[in-house]
């Protein structure tokens, strides 16, 4: 799907309750799990044991790391939108987060956004 471009952050306020954009899909690879739980040392066998989770997984095959999926933020956000005439954006971080689903590997995720407030902050930072 095509970037949406904001002309400037002003304009925030017409997408305010609609959805932005929806990325295109992202394959949730075993290899992608593999590589995951290396990094991060999350070897759990719900999500590397290939045969243990054909065995006893109710879903018949390993799945991804929660946290895999919320990873995928940074790759997929900035495929949505761009908002012009700013200087930079700050990660502010994450509210409310779940794991709601599971999502087995040999899925596709994507990313739908919607604008639910308009709300800028111009606080000055203290380092």
């Amino acid at each position: 799907m095509a970037k949406i471009v904001i002309p400037g952050i002003d304009r925030l306020k017409d997408w305010v309750g609609k959805e932005v954009a929806v990325t295109d899909w992202v394959s949730v690879t075993q290899e992608r799990i593999d590589v995951f739980a290396a990094a991060t040392g999350d070897d759990q066998w719900i999500h590397v044991d290939r045969e243990r989770a054909a065995r006893e997984s109710p879903y018949g095959v390993t799945v991804a790391h929660g946290f895999l999926t919320l990873s995928l933020l940074p790759r997929l956000a900035p495929t949505l939108m761009k908002v012009q005439k700013r200087s930079r954006g700050l990660n502010y971080g994450s509210n409310k987060v779940r794991f709601i689903s599971p999502v087995p590997s040999g899925s596709r995720v994507r990313l739908s956004q919607k604008l639910v407030k308009r709300q800028v902050s111009l606080k000055a930072l203290e380092w």
